[in-house]
């Protein structure tokens, strides 16, 4: 969205010397150029001679807006613009071989049915290959929702939804993070990408605020474990539990200029495949992206608690023969800044950025059970992001990779990523 007010601020004044940028939240603004934009160009741009009239009268002519959006008639019915994004990454850690991967292809449909019924998707290809039986892809249906809308602060939303937590796991597109792989603590802490079957409210509500609030599909706790904590839990939808349905709600603020701070609460019962046993997951987590000039800085706290940990571990270890060493407790937290090396009139950007993340999927442990120092984990993560177009990213990064443990040691390596979306 900066990006795309900067981009807007740019036409104006190349259109407009005397145009002054407005002031409110960053939508506010971007809707405000795009409408004085369409407004300027419709001006410039005379009308066609008429046509001979014709024994009926002829459809309505979809336009494209600047937003990329087609405009129809209200009520009619539209088909929106297709979209998609695509990541490749070449991975290299110390003492092991480097590993190329065409990480993502993924496709974005939607389509209009009227101006208060809309529908979205998003069907994700991983790793190229997929063969059953093996892990070497997956395809996944990532979105798939109908959007009923009835005010601008009150819209109902249906279907296959991306949980609203966290700063990526709803704005995963790859040049719209810094770094190759997505942040440690929004892959561990936060199970990113994490979808669920639900339905519930979106809106603004104004001077800023904005909020989403769902009742979704369940976690499974048959599947958590030491190291990734709750993320192996995801359903996906797939066979999901709604005997006990998981309430989660995201609030966002977006009125101060340049600033944008969010918190999310998650909380839901998990026992559906543990008879007689249903522990609760409650996350909560705050994060906060700024930008002053040329720097950004962006950052997020993550805690995850786990009712019944000493009872699921038992029952998981009587089942499978292996103690799985659940915490209680989950935490997490990251830092970034970044600065923008390249003037605002060139067309291309270059981001430094570096990103401390401190991750411990066993923070705290149950009575009886003691935490493995290998899952207490920090990482630095320095690199670079150019990008030619707004929608291209060519991206490197280094990480320090360090754990408490003595003995089982984490390993450094470089990134090498291109992602771009459309």
């Amino acid at each position: 969205m900066d990006q795309r007010l900067a981009e807007l601020e740019r036409k104006m004044r190349i259109l407009d010397p005397s145009f002054s940028p407005p002031s409110g939240s960053l939508e506010a603004r971007v809707a405000h150029i795009e409408s004085r934009l369409e407004q300027f160009l419709a001006a410039k741009i005379p009308s066609p001679p008429p046509t001979p009239s014709a024994a009926a009268p002829p459809a309505p002519i979809q336009s494209l807006s600047v937003t990329g959006d087609y405009q129809s008639a209200p009520n009619s019915e539209s088909r929106l613009p297709v979209a998609g994004y695509m990541e490749t990454h070449f991975n290299k850690f110390r003492g092991e071989p480097g590993v190329l991967d065409f990480h993502r292809f993924v496709l974005l449909f939607g389509h209009s049915f009227s101006d208060r019924i809309k529908f979205w998707s998003e069907l994700e290809f991983e790793h190229s290959i997929i063969e059953g039986g093996e892990e070497k892809g997956e395809v996944a249906l990532e979105q798939a929702y109908l959007d009923f809308l009835v005010k601008p602060w009150l819209n109902v939303r249906a279907g296959m939804l991306l949980t609203p937590v966290g700063i990526v796991n709803e704005r995963h597109e790859p040049p719209s993070f810094n770094g190759v792989e997505r942040p440690f603590v929004e892959t561990t802490i936060i199970p990113t990408t994490w979808r669920e079957l639900g339905l519930g409210f979106t809106g603004d509500l104004g001077r800023g605020f904005r909020y989403r609030a769902y009742v979704t599909s369940a976690l499974d706790a048959s599947f958590f474990n030491a190291e990734s904590g709750i993320a192996e839990g995801r359903t996906s939808g797939f066979e999901a539990s709604f005997r006990n349905p998981a309430k989660v709600g995201r609030l966002e603020f977006a009125g101060v200029r340049r600033l944008t701070l969010g918190t999310s609460l998650y909380s839901g019962h998990t026992g559906f495949n543990t008879p007689g046993l249903n522990p609760r997951v409650t996350l909560w987590e705050f994060d906060g992206r700024y930008r002053y000039r040329r720097f950004d800085l962006r950052g997020l706290f993550a805690h995850t608690w786990i009712s019944q940990a000493d009872d699921l571990n038992a029952q998981l270890e009587r089942q499978t023969g292996v103690n799985p060493n659940i915490g209680r407790q989950l935490r997490g937290w990251y830092l970034e800044p970044g600065a923008h090396l390249l003037p605002r009139r060139a067309r291309a950007d270059l981001i430094l950025f570096t990103r401390y993340e401190k991750y411990n999927t066993q923070h705290r442990m149950p009575e009886g059970y003691t935490a493995l120092p290998q899952f207490n984990r920090n990482s630095w993560v320095t690199g670079v992001t150019l990008k030619p177009n707004a929608d291209v990213a060519l991206k490197f990064d280094y990480n320090w990779n360090r754990n408490a443990s003595r003995i089982i040691r984490a390993l450094n390596g470089f990134n090498l990523g291109i992602g771009w979306w459309f």
